[in-house]
């Protein structure tokens, strides 16, 4: 560490005991005593002051907005698909195949359906062992416990 100089404009005023007693004398022209404060006071009535209703504004002329829509456009039936494998954050455009958060920036990645097998509803070999797809998120999971992914209980098995 280096070496402080003191500046010489400064006073330097050494504190040798601690705490020490100071004398002081009490001014005679101040009053001792206090004045009440908060729930001491009586409430004051404020005579120009209606806190219960805002005062008469007459008659306001309410014309209806003829530009307004207030219908719903026709139904055409094209559905958006909803989108499927890989999924891609849009924060920082990682590109991976599953699970609920990103990989590489931690942020929540947007819901996607994993891609149809070939054998779509068949029974997997493996499903005899406990696990089973969380319904939500489709991540391997328990039967009967939380999925570790988005926390939907999967059925336990019947």
């Amino acid at each position: 560490m280096a070496p402080v100089a003191p500046l010489a404009e400064l006073e330097l005023t050494p504190h040798t005991g601690g705490r020490a007693p100071v004398q002081v004398a009490a001014i005679p022209e101040l009053d001792l005593t206090r004045q009440k404060a908060g729930p001491d006071l009586p409430p004051q009535v404020v005579p120009d002051l209606e806190l219960t209703r805002a005062r008469d504004i007459g008659a306001v002329p309410v014309a209806p907005l003829l530009e307004l829509d207030t219908g719903r456009a026709q139904d055409d039936g094209v559905r958006t698909a909803a989108p499927v494998g890989a999924v891609v954050c849009r924060y920082c455009r990682n590109v991976q195949a599953d699970g609920l958060l990103c990989d590489r920036c931690g942020m929540r990645l947007p819901k996607a359906r994993p891609a149809a097998t070939a054998a779509a509803g068949a029974k997997r070999a493996d499903d005899d062992d406990g696990w089973t797809n969380c319904t939500s998120c489709q991540t391997r999971v328990r039967r009967g416990r939380a999925c570790s992914e988005c926390g939907t209980r999967s059925q336990a098995e019947a």
